[in-house]
Order: C-alpha cells, then sequence, then structure tokens
C-alpha cells in the first residue's frame, strides 16, 4: 500500500494547518495576523469615533448657541476635547485681527484656523484605514495564492500515488480551501469596517464644519472684547 493512501489526516481546523505545505501555511499565518491587526483597528476606532462623536455634537450645539459668545465657548475651550482645540484656535485668531481686513476676510481666516485645528486631530482617526482597505483588497488574493499553491501540492500527490482517491486528493484541496476560507475572515470584516469608519469619520467631520461655519461667522461679528482689550493695554 503506497504512504499517500494510509496516511492519515486529521481534518480539523488545527490539524489541517499544522498538516499544510510551508507556504501554505505562511499565507495562513500572514492572513490570522492580518485579521487581528484589522480587528485591532476596529475596536481603537469604534471606541474612539464614539467619543469624538460626541465631542462634535456638544461643539456644533454650543457654536450654535445664542448666549454671548466668549462666556459660551469657555468651557470647551478648557477642556482637552477635539472641540476645545477648535475653540482655541479660533480663539487666537480672532484676538489676531487687522483692523483693516474686512468681515469676510476675518471671517475665512478664522476658519482656517480651526479648520487646521480639526485637520490635524482627524488625521489621527484616519490612520489604520488604509491597513483595513489594503486588507480587504488585498486577502481574498493572498488566500487564493495558497489556494492554487495547495491546488498543486495535490495534483503532485496524485501524480506520486498513482492514485486519484478521494483519500489522496482530499486533504491537499481542504488545505488550500482552508486558505481561502481566511482570506475571507479577514477581508470581509475588513471592507464592511472600511466602509462604516469612513462615512462615520464624514459625518463627524461634517458637524464640527457645521460648528465652525457658524463660530466662525459669530466671531467676525464679535470685535468689540477684542477693542475693549486693546483700550485696556
Amino acid at each position: 500500500m503506497n504512504e499517500f493512501a494510509t496516511t492519515p489526516h486529521d481534518l480539523s481546523f488545527v490539524g489541517l494547518f499544522l498538516q499544510a505545505d510551508p507556504v501554505v501555511k505562511g499565507v495562513m499565518i500572514l492572513l490570522v495576523l492580518a485579521s487581528l491587526g484589522c480587528w485591532t483597528i476596529i475596536i481603537d476606532k469604534l471606541l474612539r469615533l464614539a467619543l469624538v462623536r460626541r465631542q462634535a455634537r456638544a461643539f456644533e450645539k454650543a457654536a450654535r448657541a445664542g448666549e454671548r459668545l466668549l462666556p459660551g465657548m469657555q468651557r470647551l475651550a478648557g477642556t482637552q476635547e477635539l472641540g476645545g482645540r477648535i475653540v482655541v484656535a479660533g480663539q487666537e485668531a480672532w484676538r489676531d485681527q487687522d483692523p483693516s481686513e474686512s468681515r469676510a476676510e476675518r471671517r475665512e481666516r478664522i476658519e482656517r484656523a480651526m479648520r487646521a485645528a480639526l485637520a490635524f486631530d482627524l488625521r489621527g482617526l484616519q490612520s489604520g484605514l488604509a491597513f483595513l482597505a489594503t486588507t480587504a483588497s488585498a486577502a481574498p488574493f493572498i488566500g487564493l495564492f495558497g489556494t492554487v499553491w495547495g491546488i498543486m501540492n495535490s495534483f503532485s500527490a496524485i501524480a506520486k500515488s498513482q492514485d486519484t482517491s478521494l483519500s489522496v486528493v482530499a486533504p491537499g484541496i481542504a488545505e488550500a480551501l482552508f486558505a481561502t476560507a481566511i482570506g475571507l475572515v479577514a477581508a470581509i470584516p475588513a471592507v464592511i469596517a472600511y466602509n462604516k469608519l469612513t462615512a462615520d469619520l464624514g459625518r463627524v467631520q461634517q458637524s464640527f464644519a457645521a460648528g465652525i461655519t457658524a463660530l466662525g461667522d459669530r466671531l467676525a461679528r464679535d470685535r468689540k472684547p477684542h477693542l475693549r482689550a486693546e483700550a485696556a493695554e
């Protein structure tokens, strides 16, 4: 009896991994690590976006409030929140006024300063999204490479044993398909999470942008505190 027909095969997930060809095993390890990296990013971004979403709502509400501008925004400016850093950037631009500039120019300068502060902080939230996109697009093809390699090994086993029975073909094909399955397990959550996180980040950015527009308009109109500060000096 030839060894290919009599060698026992463990078709469990662990058994398929341990018995896999070194190349297929390397593909599986790479895909598992990519999947773990994706889930780490997904959980981190979901938690951080939930916090920033609340900050965005608070910032927009405060920016649109009918109360006096500076007292109304003072609480936000004194915090470590993203909205607070935006307010600080706007106030600094508001204090640095040129009497010769028009209201539209002043508003544009103030809004530009606040948008720069927003963009700086949002870059931290965007980190990791490129990894999700790369995993979503590349993982199925990496898994397919493992599949092709495994099937080639199955054909090689058939050629050596001169036996086309299921006991000879099944283990290699099972290992090959297992690599494809791991690729899909890595890719599917990555693409879903990428689309969701990108959409959520866009909504957060829109909320902050709406608050910046409202706050920039009010700061551009309110020059009296600045003039009183100049007079006191």
